[in-house]
């Protein structure tokens, strides 16, 4: 096992020295001149200049990303353009609000998507199943955004219970994290349905049965834990995705995570914290499939890892 974590933790390096070589040319090619955000209008082409070779933007490209390289090894990505604050600092004071986020999307979505996949399976061809099956879909065509727009009408603006910004408390993370998990659970209560019914065919939920165990053990002991090998792979990546898309919802609930503060830098040219935030949510990502595939070991002990 440690063998195996070893070796993907090295495979994680050329990972995100791809990642790293991505956003800064994808950063570097987009329209706009950090300079002229940071000196307005009104400023000359001296004063740009000046701005620019502040920043090291006068360096040549491939300068430039070895300057940002060796930095991020030592865990230094470099200051704001905009603040002029350490982007780690401030990537870490923002990274709880995200993961508050992403942990409770992942979570609705795990309680509801395996839930309404357990009931269509266990009611396959029938009306319940009809219409969980209806209700996924309608769950995976709809934009979080606008869910959560219309999340925040019902119970903000016309029912009052819960508020419409902020991340002060259990209560303001409710409706954000709906908007943001709707689209997991969907997919998960599919992935659950199709993964249920194809073990069902298995000679040994038929030998379980003929046992004359009760229904609920044979779905719960047999048929949905070997359901899972699937269905936690899908949670992981899904858990990964709710992290990037944090930044439209947090931007819907003015949530001050990493998704305000990427679409913040966007907006300004901040090149460091852009390729900063990026760089996090991709080794978030990385490091949650690690974890998904050591979990497997642990749902199917013939699994082994060598």
């Amino acid at each position: 096992m440690s063998t195996y974590i070893a070796k993907r933790l090295l495979t994680i390096i050329p990972t995100m020295l791809g990642v790293a070589l991505l956003v800064f040319l994808m950063v570097h090619m987009t329209p706009g001149d950090p300079a002229r955000a940071i000196g307005g209008l009104e400023a000359d082409a001296e004063q740009l200049e000046a701005i620019r070779q502040r920043l090291g933007l006068h360096q040549p490209l491939h300068v430039q990303f070895a300057d940002f390289l060796r930095g991020a090894l030592r865990g230094d990505l470099g200051r704001s353009f905009s603040t002029g604050v350490p982007v780690t600092e401030e990537i870490f004071n923002r990274l709880p609000a995200t993961m508050r986020l992403a942990l409770g999307g992942i979570t609705l979505a795990v309680i509801i998507g395996i839930s309404a996949g357990v009931m269509a399976a266990r009611h396959n061809q029938t009306p319940i199943d009809n219409l969980v099956m209806v209700g996924a879909m309608v769950g995976v065509s709809m934009p979080g955004f606008w869910f959560g727009l219309m999340l925040m009408f019902l119970f903000a603006v016309t029912l009052g219970w819960l508020p419409t910004s902020g991340a002060d408390s259990l209560r303001h993370l409710i409706l954000p994290s709906m908007a943001l998990g709707i689209r997991a659970a969907a997919i998960l209560a599919r992935l659950t349905r199709s993964s249920m019914l194809e073990v069902m065919q298995k000679d040994y939920v038929r030998t379980a049965r003929g046992k004359g165990l009760s229904e609920s053990v044979v779905m719960h002991r047999h048929v949905l834990r070997n359901s899972l090998i699937s269905v936690v792979t899908i949670v992981g990546l899904q858990f990964g995705s709710l992290l990037a898309g944090t930044v439209i919802i947090e931007q819907v609930f003015a949530w001050p995570g990493l998704g305000r503060l990427l679409i913040r830098s966007l907006m300004a040219r901040d090149f460091p914290m852009v390729q900063g935030v990026i760089l996090y949510i991709a080794l978030a990502f990385v490091l949650v499939n690690l974890l998904v595939d050591l979990a497997y070991s642990l749902l199917d002990p013939r699994i082994q890892y060598s």
